[in-house]
């Protein structure tokens, strides 16, 4: 990719993002951030999630109870 088209393209990215409402682009982030998989999901894969999710869940039964 040449450098004139890099900044074509981005200039268009960025009048994309600019013609937005403000409403818009803070609910696009929002969205884009609820989709995201957890902290411990995306590092460390699987198991130590299932085992912090486990332990989260026991704590807050143990609070309840």
């Amino acid at each position: 990719m040449k450098t004139n088209d890099y900044v074509k393209y981005m200039t268009q990215i960025f009048v994309k993002y600019m013609d937005q409402t403000k409403a818009d682009r803070k609910k696009m982030r929002l969205e884009r951030k609820e989709a995201r998989a957890a902290f411990w999901y995306r590092w460390f894969g699987i198991l130590p999630y299932v085992l912090y999710s486990e332990v989260k869940n026991r704590n807050i039964k143990k609070k309840q109870a």
